[in-house]
């Protein structure tokens, strides 16, 4: 007679399976029932694409690398149609299309569920075109944590979503080159809503490091058009390294931009436009911009917010941000689309090392009661910790 206890170690030792190759892989997943832990070992792995892999609430199928510090090497991943599934400790690597894709598979009212992408690195890619480092479309309860992505597509995104909703990105390090950038760091759109992106570090991530709302054709909004590109977006206390403009709002209906670091925007230190002009969408409206802090050069950003036509920049609010002009202290303070609430600045706000990236702020900094820079997060270089 076998002990109940007994049962259940065979069960649990069953669900954990360890592969050292693409075919053992492949095969893993066509087995995979909830609660499947699949870890892969050091190594290559070939490009993979899996339909329907479903676990459940509490019950996830995870795959993982068996060391997060040597993370197996995987030429793409596409999931099409997935529930709680777990991708932890991989690396993307030399793909020629999207690093990693998770979509609904074309059936806009049954969206993928519970995905969870930690610690995961996209890096690389070899296409120049409309190439993202993770493409999520029509994904509900999603967070990406930990993970960074660092060269992606001139005409992509690190991570772009379409008609995504609740979900979250957080502490993820988006780094591309200040020559010759990318479209967006992040980019959501298509209908995304109820999106929040915390802690995170962008170095030169792209023309447009968050890109909040965009452009999408109407026949790939999930589930339909509502009127609006993007809606109840959240952008806090991250970190933004250059980047023509670190924030544009672009067709979006309500999107706050609150206590981040904003260091040396090239152009804008943000944009307000209109790029879907559809009848029933409303203007670009109900941005809130508060609590920031923006350290600039005034002779890299002589126009501070640009507007585009069918925008509504008077629905938008700024208040109490702090502003320091590098090269011009006494002129600070930017003349913006409304007043604003309180603005502050003007001094030094004394960050530890602005050489070396080192943004965190030294002791007696007068930007200390506007904002706390957040830990810099995974995948971050040593010079900032």
């Amino acid at each position: 007679m076998i002990h109940v206890a007994a049962i259940s170690l065979l069960v649990a030792t069953a669900s954990e399976t360890t592969v050292t190759n693409s075919a053992a892989l492949r095969e893993a997943l066509r087995l995979a029932t909830p609660g499947t832990t699949i870890r892969l070992a050091a190594g290559r792995y070939e490009a993979m694409s899996f339909e329907g892999l479903r676990g459940e609430a509490g019950r996830p199928i995870t795959l993982r690398g068996e060391s997060s510090a040597s993370p197996p090497t995987i030429a793409g991943i596409h999931l099409s149609d997935p529930e709680h599934v777990v991708l932890e400790d991989l690396a993307i690597r030399g793909t020629s299309s999207n690093g990693i894709n998770v979509d609904d598979g074309g059936t806009f009212e049954t969206p993928a569920r519970s995905i969870t992408l930690r610690r995961v690195s996209v890096a690389d890619c070899k296409a120049r075109g409309n190439v993202d480092g993770i493409k999520l479309s029509g994904v509900e309860s999603f967070l990406v944590e930990e993970c960074t992505i660092e060269r992606w597509g001139r005409g992509g995104s690190a991570i772009d979503m379409v008609g995504c909703r609740d979900g979250r990105i957080v502490r993820c390090t988006i780094r591309d080159s200040e020559q010759d950038p990318a479209s967006n760091g992040i980019q959501t759109k298509g209908g995304s809503r109820s999106i929040r992106i915390e802690e995170c570090r962008f170095e030169h991530a792209g023309q447009r490091a968050v890109n909040i709302g965009g452009s999408t054709a109407l026949a790939y909004f999930r589930p339909k058009p509502e009127g609006y590109e993007a809606k109840d977006i959240t952008v806090e206390r991250c970190t933004f390294i250059g980047s023509m403009a670190p924030i544009a709002f672009v067709g979006v209906d309500g999107a706050t931009v609150r206590r981040n670091v904003i260091f040396r925007p090239s152009k804008w230190f943000m944009r307000i436009l209109q790029e879907t002009r559809e009848p029933g969408f409303a203007p670009c409206r109900n941005g809130v911009f508060s609590e920031n802090l923006v350290a600039y050069r005034s002779d890299e950003v002589v126009t501070p917010v640009n507007i585009g036509p069918g925008t509504a920049p008077e629905t938008f609010t700024f208040e109490r941000n702090y502003w320091f002009a590098m090269d011009a202290p006494g002129r600070s303070i930017p003349r913006l689309p409304k007043p604003e609430v309180e603005p502050r600045g003007g001094s030094d706000p004394l960050f530890a090392d602005p050489e070396q990236l080192d943004l965190r702020l030294r002791e007696g900094s007068p930007a200390a009661n506007v904002i706390t820079p957040a830990t810099p997060p995974a995948g971050s270089p040593d010079r900032t910790r």
